[in-house]
């Protein structure tokens, strides 16, 4: 037992012993390879000099997931699309430097909730991004946890324009916003004139929010939804067709539908059975119908459903790679289906999601060249939740999110979709979409949108290099085939057909009843404007049932701004009547072009102005009188100077020649001057004194002829102008918009302002005056004015006219009736039928007032101001010119004569020059020519005496040689 034992125990020790060898051996082996690791390092450049640099090697491969629904348009091309793009990522090395994308995809089976939890289980794999998610709902939710753990999401179809990157950072939309797709629909909707649609939507966030999203897009151009429709996401055909129904019975005819394609196609196959897909129809589709219509091979019945719907499809320009792509579909999607058994085809959402992979691969490499790590750490707030079965706890926050996410931001890449950058709020740039119609069975492009042009016919790159034109002569689209198979532009509105009538406030009226009045007893109405009304409505080419309500309680007029207010509040749907278009009016209704004009006047008791032995002096006012003579005067004189040399006529004694001035000014009046002109100077006056006098003496004929055969009238009250700057009492219609006009615009102090309810009530404050209790004037519209005239011949309008409006029909805000009948008045002022409703009711001959006129309208000086300014200019010249003419003959004549007797002084050359101008012209130069023979006699003389002495000089002495030869 011992000896085993000891044997035993050697056993064990031996064993231990050899034991103890193989560790040493092994340890000794893991420490050369450590050495033989390091070695290899330090020669591959990463210690250099004894300094030792930390650099992180690329991981082998990099997790990224994508959040899909499978049976779904838009997520079968997507599965295809970022599969091809994630091999064609990971066959080309230089795309990230050896590294792979890992892709791990997941089905949302078009669930919000599935979404969330397989959005969830991408959070515990160390998944650095996620493509998706494709539904905007299952986006809002997921975003949420992107922002805790750092984890971007890059959706290529969750369009929400609520999805701002300010409350989701890390949600990133890689395709277009819809809020660019729904200011596309506003500008089409505006293009056409369309002031309201009805928006058709699935009521869900993404739904929702779209349509907040083209209400204001809308509201910027003066448009507005007017129903809206909202379906559930799991909708009924029966329901469908008991809100298609609804739709049908309210006054739009211009239908969006912005929706899910699984149900939109029943949308419009409910409404071809409801006939709501023919003529006056216009159906607008955001781009699911596109996608629908690119993705599969819809059937001859779904087509037919559709025919005339206009639909939009992100617009991606032509380039090679996207050639290349679409070429390489057919092998991609091989056995792959989409609607029915038929091929899948390739939409938008398919470049895009293709791109969105080639997004994040360019941002990751980045982000790894920074030096970006790839770790992941725990949430200190999830550790508190483990031992559930959630396992939440193993969800961790990406380290590296924050730059990641900034590389994807910063990314400048052109991709299929062509260019992909992000503006400054996350936005792709240059959005763009085409304008596409529905024919046949195909589709047909009629123009682009651009959010730098707007509506074009042309490619949108081919704009960008121009400066941005919105212009609405720059806004052009092709043809379009409407539903019905009509190429004409549909009006866009109805009379709703739920048997409701247009209940329109008509003003009550207790004066005036020419205008407006109610039959007694009876809810009828009649009158010019009634008529006028009624003839309009006739020419519609619609019917529309109406009611008049009276408003008013039959004792006082009633104010029509309370009448147009009420139009606001919803009480009635239009008014009319005589409703003055007024600024403050404007802004709470719409008004059709007005029928009748009629602004302020004001009316006063005039006189009849009896002609006296003075009329004669009435033409011209003083200012023109004295003006007219003294021109007379200085014509006379001029044409006295620039003759007086020449013109025997107007030389003689002092007495005479001032009779002649006088007498031959004021004969011109009469073109009886018997005096000619001979110098051309003189005639050059006269001519313009004689147009002048002509023009002068045809409008003193005129005026006075007007005076002495057309019966004056006269008022102490001149206008507005003197009515105002008096204290006396103002009258004015009661309801009318004069009262608040006279105190807001005017200032007049209501204290002076009376009201007057009939036009008795005129007549008697006229007459009594502002000194008995009556009024100065009264201040109404001249349409009233004139009827109250027409028998109240005692009276009369002063002054112009101060304000310029008329009368028009009042409907709600943007309201197409307004316009229709503003269209039909026109009709009726052009074929002469408005006319003939003013003469019917208003032409009234029991006072005339033709042949009157109200004061004189005297010529003052203002109207012919020119012709005196001509007159005198041409005064001025032709004496300048005489007296350079006077100076230069003086100067010749008698410069040398001066100097010769030593008068050279200035006031003895003054006094010459004086004496040489009184002259007559012939006297001067018979007197210069006989001073110029005596000089030639004087110089012949000289000569000869010149001559005689130098030959005395020159003759010899008697007994010189010369003498004796001479001899």
């Amino acid at each position: 037992m011992l000896l085993f034992s000891l044997y035993g125990f050697e056993s064990i020790k031996e064993k231990g012993k050899k034991k103890r060898e193989r560790g040493f051996l092994n340890r000794k082996i893991t420490m050369k390879l450590i050495w033989v690791l390091v070695l290899l390092v330090c020669y591959n450049g990463v210690c250099l000099d004894g300094v030792t640099t930390n650099v992180t090697t690329r991981p082998p491969f990099v997790n990224i997931g994508a959040l899909l629904s499978y049976n779904t348009t838009i997520g079968k091309v997507a599965k295809v699309a970022i599969q091809a793009a994630v091999d064609d990522v990971n066959s080309d090395p230089s795309v990230l430097g050896g590294t792979k994308l890992r892709l791990q995809m997941q089905n949302a089976n078009q669930s919000g909730f599935l979404g969330i939890v397989e959005s969830l289980k991408f959070m515990e794999t160390d998944t650095v991004a996620i493509i998706g998610p494709q539904s905007s709902v299952t986006a809002h939710v997921i975003s949420f946890v992107a922002n805790e753990l750092q984890v971007p999401l890059l959706s290529y179809s969750s369009t929400d324009p609520t999805l701002s990157s300010l409350q989701f950072p890390y949600f990133i939309m890689t395709s277009r916003n819809d809020l660019y797709q729904m200011a596309a629909i506003a500008e089409i909707v505006d293009y056409y004139g369309w002031r309201e649609v009805i928006a058709i939507y699935g009521d869900d966030d993404y739904g929702r929010n779209g349509i907040a999203a083209l209400s204001d897009k809308l509201a910027e151009r003066r448009c507005k939804i007017s129903y809206k429709a909202p379906l559930t996401p799991t909708a009924t055909q029966q329901e469908i067709t008991d809100l298609l129904v609804e739709v049908a019975l309210t006054e739009s005819r211009i239908l969006v539908v912005h929706t899910f394609s699984s149900w939109g196609p029943v949308v419009f196959s409910v409404a071809q059975y409801l006939g709501m897909m023919g003529p006056g129809y216009v159906w607008i589709a955001t781009n699911w119908l596109s996608t629908l219509l690119e993705t599969d091979s819809l059937s001859s019945d779904t087509l037919d459903h559709i025919q005339g719907v206009l639909t939009l499809r992100m617009y991606t320009p032509d380039s090679e790679l996207k050639r290349k792509f679409i070429s390489r579909w057919s092998n991609l999607t091989r056995g792959t289906t989409g609607y029915g058994l038929n091929p899948i085809g390739l939409s938008t959402y398919g470049l895009y999601a293709y791109d969105t992979v080639w997004l994040l691969a360019r941002a990751i490499n980045a982000f790894l060249d920074q030096g970006g790590n790839i770790s992941f750490s725990t949430e200190s707030r999830l550790a508190q939740l483990s031992g559930g079965s959630l396992h939440l706890d193993a969800m961790s926050i990406f380290n590296g999110g924050k730059l990641l996410r900034e590389n994807i931001l910063q990314a400048n890449m052109t991709g299929v979709t062509g260019q992909l950058k992000f503006d400054p709020d996350g936005n792709l740039i240059n959005p763009a979409y085409e304008v596409i119609n529905v024919i046949g069975n195909g589709i047909r492009k009629i123009g682009y949108w651009s959010n730098y042009s707007g509506l074009s016919v042309v490619p949108p790159e081919t704009l960008y290099s121009k400066p941005p034109n919105r212009s609405s002569s720059s806004q052009n689209l092709y043809s379009v085939v409407w539903p019905g198979q009509t190429a004409q532009k549909p009006r866009g509105w109805v009379f709703p057909n739920n048997g409701r009538h247009l209940r329109i406030g008509v003003p009550n009226r207790v004066s005036y009843r020419e205008f407006v009045s109610q039959v007694p007893g009876t809810d009828m109405f009649t009158g010019y404007c009634i008529d006028v009304f009624t003839a309009a409505i006739n020419l519609l080419p619609y019917a529309v049932p109406y009611k008049l309500i009276p408003y008013g309680d039959g004792i006082n007029n009633p104010s029509s701004t309370e009448l147009v207010r009420l139009i606001t509040a919803g009480v009635y749907d239009a008014a009319i009547g005589d409703i003055a278009i007024i600024t403050n009016r404007t802004r709470m209704a719409d008004f059709t072009q007005p029928y009748i004009e009629s602004g302020l006047v004001v009316v006063a008791p005039v006189k009849k102005m009896n002609s006296s032995a003075w009329s004669f002096l009435k033409p011209f006012t003083r200012q023109m009188w004295g003006v007219t003579a003294l021109f007379f005067i200085i014509v006379g004189a001029v044409v006295w100077i620039l003759e007086h040399r020449l013109n025997d006529d107007f030389r003689g004694p002092p007495r005479r020649q001032l009779i002649t001035i006088l007498w031959f000014s004021f004969s011109t009046w009469f073109f009886a001057h018997r005096e000619n002109t001979i110098s051309t100077l003189g005639r050059f006056v006269l001519i313009i004194w004689l147009f002048v006098v002509l023009i002068i003496n045809s409008s003193y004929t005129a005026s006075l002829t007007s005076i002495l055969t057309v019966q004056q009238l006269t008022s102490p009250i001149k206008g507005i102008d003197s009515l105002i700057s008096s204290k006396d009492p103002i009258g004015y219609q009661q309801g009318s918009f004069t009262r608040d006009y006279l105190i807001n615009e005017l200032g007049i102090h209501k204290s002076r302002l009376i009201s007057l309810k009939m036009p008795e009530d005129y007549t008697k404050a006229l007459k009594d005056g502002p000194h008995k209790g009556g009024v100065a004037a009264v201040v109404d519209e001249r349409a009233y004015v004139e009827l109250f005239l027409s028998n109240q011949c005692e009276f009369s309008i002063v002054g112009q006219e101060f304000t310029k409006n008329g009368w028009g029909f009042a409907f709600p805000r943007d309201s197409p009736l307004a316009v229709d009948l503003s269209t039909a008045i026109l009709k009726l002022s052009e074929n002469g039928d408005l006319q003939r409703i003013h003469d019917k009711w208003l032409m009234r001959s029991a006072c005339s007032s033709q042949g009157t006129k109200f004061e004189v309208d005297r010529l003052d000086l203002r109207s012919f101001w020119g012709l005196y300014l001509i007159c005198g200019i041409a005064c001025l010249l032709a004496l300048f010119i005489y007296f350079l003419k006077m100076v230069r003959q003086f100067s010749r004549h008698y410069s040398s004569e001066l100097d010769s007797s030593g008068r050279s002084s200035t006031s003895a050359r003054l006094q010459t020059f004086l004496s040489f101008v009184d002259e007559k012209e012939l006297e001067v130069k018979s007197r210069s020519k006989r001073r110029q023979l005596e000089m030639a006699s004087n110089r012949n003389e000289s000569m000869d005496n010149y001559s005689s002495k130098r030959r005395h000089i020159e003759s010899p002495p008697d007994g010189s040689p010369q003498a004796s030869n001479d001899a």
